[in-house]
């Protein structure tokens, strides 16, 4: 149960409205078409479970940690993705790691786990500031007292950290042709269709016509940069020890057979890792600059604290220990704008959970969206509160905040993630403030990731140091 009530609640966020009426499948479908954020009423943030039916399927909601818990850990292999996930990111995923099942995945998660392991840290952190320094610039130039769309920026900049710290690579050359590869793909594909959840996985839907035709385009962009790396080992020296993720995961060999990977499986955990890596951390960064451009306090903290740590490329590893304040920030954005906001499960066999029997084919769900806001897990659950994360407050329980998932899927790319937004965020504190420019509420929406419902503008001003 949460804590009493707050004497003086922080401040609400936005959020997207949502209706107490109990909508038909065919609205259903239209809400989330437009925005999924938007298909839950006030119920779903008060009840531990929810059942229903869609599309003529069994249709469960799990807020309670130990379902999840259940589902999501102790029986995970009774539960596999659902065909809607499968159909929207296998043509750019592959068979990777995010899709991967079985045998496979067990093999590709002990594949790729070291390569993303504490130890990595601080070539990763290496990267990240010295990324966040040319941004810094970057900003610097187009700014100048005139408004700036900052998504864009942070999308950049994590896309350059992905590509510096997997492949060496300046993504200068690729950057763009990946951004624009994406974007197509959201805007046409990575939105179920009717018959994507209606068809059974036998049987190509219409859109996936269009995406396996993408997929040939998008499989040629990602050889076009393996291959460009490995053009670049060949003139480096032949001893020498690991640059980069890239190096780790071609080098890698699995635990326990021996086998390393394939080009295809090669190609596939690329494009996951690529993709996954700096898509959810802009998203990120994004709503954290919007939090603290709308609660200045907040941001004037992160600020202070920035400026009295050494966030040189060399030391910026040692540096995150004294950066509470600034992960307390970055963890409060995640619960409240989860870059991953539903994680979709379908029941292999049957099984119990929360006390009800389900049958093979049912679909199971978890939102962090509903559960990281839910009126039973948390005190003034819309109100954005770092000091929930600092040292010394109750931790949340492990299966009521999951940014990253939980169990044996659990992100393998968190802490990266965590140590990538802490840093960006307390670099970009420390050089600008921040303010929103104009007026106007922006919508969280559902988009692959959750996004910003448009365009949104702010104000940086040097601070002098």
């Amino acid at each position: 149960m949460p804590e009493a009530p707050y004497p003086n609640p922080p401040p609400a966020l936005p959020r997207p409205p949502s209706t107490a009426r109990e909508r038909t499948q065919l609205e259903a479908f239209l809400v989330l078409r437009r925005n999924p954020l938007e298909l839950w009423g006030p119920a779903a943030y008060q009840r531990d479970v929810l059942y229903g039916r869609f599309l003529g399927r069994e249709q469960i909601m799990l807020n309670d940690p130990d379902a999840i818990r259940h589902v999501l850990v102790a029986n995970n292999e009774n539960y596999g993705r659902n065909i809607g996930t499968k159909r929207v990111l296998q043509p750019v995923l592959g068979s990777g790691l995010f899709l991967a099942e079985g045998a496979a995945w067990r093999h590709q998660r002990r594949t790729v786990a070291p390569a993303l392991a504490p130890r990595t840290m601080p070539i990763l952190a290496r990267h990240v500031v010295l990324a966040t320094e040319e941004a810094e610039t970057e900003l610097d130039r187009v700014a100048g007292g005139r408004p700036v769309e900052l998504l864009p920026h942070l999308q950049r900049l994590a896309l350059t950290v992905a590509g510096r710290s997997m492949f060496s690579l300046e993504m200068a050359e690729f950057g763009a042709g990946m951004r624009a590869l994406l974007m197509r793909y959201a805007r046409r594909y990575a939105q179920p269709g009717f018959l994507d959840l209606l068809l059974p996985a036998s049987v190509r839907s219409p859109l996936d016509i269009g995406r396996a035709a993408f997929r040939a385009e998008w499989l040629r962009f990602v050889d076009g940069l393996i291959d460009a790396r490995e053009r670049q080992a060949e003139r480096a020296p032949a001893e020498r020890p690991p640059r980069d993720l890239f190096d780790l995961l071609a080098a890698a060999r699995d635990p326990e057979t021996g086998a390393g990977f394939s080009r295809a499986q090669l190609r596939d955990e690329v494009a996951t890792l690529i993709i996954a890596g700096h898509e959810t951390t802009a998203a990120t960064l994004f709503w954290a600059c919007y939090a603290a451009a709308k609660l200045p306090e907040h941001q004037e903290r992160i600020a202070e604290e920035a400026a009295a740590a050494d966030l040189s490329p060399g030391n910026a590893a040692a540096a995150l220990k004294g950066l509470r304040y600034t992960r307390a920030h970055v963890d409060e954005t995640l619960r409240l704008y989860p870059p991953a906001f539903l994680i979709v499960r379908e029941a292999l066999g049957p099984d119990t959970i929360a006390g009800r029997r389900i049958a093979p084919g049912t679909v199971v769900s978890v939102s962090p969206w509903v559960l990281h806001r839910h009126r039973r897990r948390w005190r003034n659950p819309d109100g954005f509160d770092p000091a929930r994360f600092l040292p010394g407050a109750p931790p949340p329980d492990r299966y009521a905040y999951m940014p990253f998932g939980a169990g044996p899927r659990v992100c393998v790319g968190a802490q990266f993630a965590l140590t990538e937004a802490t840093l960006v965020l307390a670099r970009l504190l420390r050089a600008f403030r921040i303010e929103l420019f104009g007026s106007g509420t922006v919508v969280p929406r559902g988009f692959v990731t959750t996004q910003p419902d448009r365009p949104v503008r702010f104000l940086l001003t040097r601070r002098a140091h």
